[in-house]
């Protein structure tokens, strides 16, 4: 059991690590602000876009992350 729950950990954590690692910065500087400013006045669905499905990985990633952390500590007692 404990084995089958490492290797899950292990698995979700290169998953989140890639995800970080794939989303765009934030701090792009003075043309991202005005850059993105613009995309969010006319209308691009910022929902649909790659930032936001590797946020969404990343967020679930995290969780199970969490969780798998949990199981681990209660099964080394």
């Amino acid at each position: 059991m404990r084995t089958l729950v490492i290797i899950i950990h292990v698995i979700v954590s290169l998953i989140m690590i890639g995800s970080i690692l794939m989303q765009s910065s934030k701090t792009a500087g003075l043309s991202g602000v005005i850059g993105g400013g613009a995309e969010t006045f006319f209308g691009k669905n910022k929902g649909r876009t790659m930032d936001a499905l590797f946020a969404r990985i990343t967020e679930v990633s995290a969780a199970i992350f969490i969780v798998t952390s949990i199981i681990l500590s209660l099964l080394i007692k």
